[in-house]
């Protein structure tokens, strides 16, 4: 196949860029609002055409266990859930993460705690930046605010997972995995053959006789010799925070109050900027990709002339405490967010930026 522009979902997006790069498979468990990207895997039956593999899992727990065996035998495999979904994945991504397997995880977010709401949440930004499962680890995590994004970062998760042997997430909301826009698919990619992985992947079960025998596994019973796992993998997780923050920076040049805010709401938070500078407010906006690792240092420049900072969530305030050690408290930060899935128009925004003002 090659490059074409469609209109779509975002959810659809996401299964289109994963048939498209190659995949070789997709575990997964339906639940409100992600359930188009099995639905659509389903009906385009890349099983047919690529080789892919497509399973509804019987729950979430064994989707995010089916993922953890695929990527230890070197595969492009791939999960998606939401929030609550994601929860009882935690132990699995946890194993996978010890385990320095590349897997590509989504997190179509909805409101919480609990069973919440279907509506649009932002609020699962400490359990995927914080680690969410137990022990020291991180996830590569991108946020995309559009539904070109949510098509390109399936292909940019799955090669930083690989280049790295560690598990990358797209990170994003309700309203980012419904709404419908233009959209450029890529071309499509082949699979790769066995040999490509065992040549690529050295450290992969192959099943291959008479070859050295390699153990994927998340367990250590020394603490001597888990201590240095851990420091090979904080070591990498440094590599990681050098080369890989992305972000998008507007009008941050000259702004007297810096917004910050990721997926949806820093769409909402681009026409708050284009109203405040309207009426003689210059407002600038910094919108972080990468949510791990984090732009701090960008942020950090931007506020150097910004008489305040407003961070925009939907949520209680997550994002906000990094955006604090970002700025070391050398610029008052405030929160502006909505919570149970309900969105702030850009009127309301805008409010909470002139509150700001001394």
């Amino acid at each position: 196949m090659e490059s074409e522009i469609r209109l779509m979902k975002g959810n659809e997006a996401l299964a289109h860029a994963m048939i498209r790069y190659g995949a070789d498979g997709y575990f997964g468990y339906p639940i409100t609002p992600q359930s188009e990207v099995l639905e659509t895997l389903e009906a385009e039956m890349p099983w047919e055409t690529t080789g892919m593999v497509v399973l509804q899992a019987e729950s979430e727990v064994a989707a995010i266990n089916m993922v953890y065996a695929g990527a230890g035998c070197g595969k492009a495999v791939c999960t998606s859930s939401s929030s609550p979904g994601m929860s009882l994945m935690q132990e699995g991504v946890s194993y996978i993460a010890a385990a320095e397997l590349p897997a590509l995880l989504i997190n179509c977010m909805r409101g919480g705690p609990g069973l919440g709401t279907i509506q649009p949440s932002q609020a699962d930004y400490f359990q995927t930046t914080k680690g969410g499962g137990h022990g020291d680890y991180h996830l590569i995590a991108l946020a995309p605010s559009s539904v070109q994004e949510m098509c390109d970062f399936v292909a940019l998760g799955w090669d930083l997972a690989f280049k790295y042997r560690n598990p990358a997430i797209i990170l994003a909301d309700g309203i980012v995995g419904q709404m419908m826009e233009k959209v450029v698919l890529p071309e499509q990619r082949s699979r790769r053959t066995q040999e490509e992985v065992r040549k690529q992947c050295p450290w992969a079960v192959t099943g291959k006789k008479n070859r050295k025998r390699n153990v994927i596994t998340s367990l250590e019973l020394e603490a001597p010799a888990m201590e240095k796992i851990n420091n090979h993998l904080q070591a990498k997780y440094k590599e990681i925070e050098a080369n890989e923050v992305r972000y998008e920076a507007l009008n941050t040049e000259d702004c007297d109050y810096l917004l910050v805010a990721f997926g949806s709401m820093a769409r909402i938070c681009e026409k708050v900027m284009e109203l405040a500078r309207k009426q003689g407010l210059k407002a600038g906006l910094l919108r972080p990709i990468t949510l791990w690792p984090f732009p701090a240092a960008a942020i950090a420049e931007a506020a150097k002339k910004a008489k305040g900072i407003l961070v925009v969530e939907l949520s209680a305030g997550q994002m906000i405490e990094d955006v604090k050690l970002a700025v070391n408290c050398n610029v008052e930060v405030r929160h502006y967010g909505r919570l149970g899935g309900v969105v702030p128009n850009p009127d309301e925004v805008l409010d909470a930026l002139k509150g700001m003002i001394k």
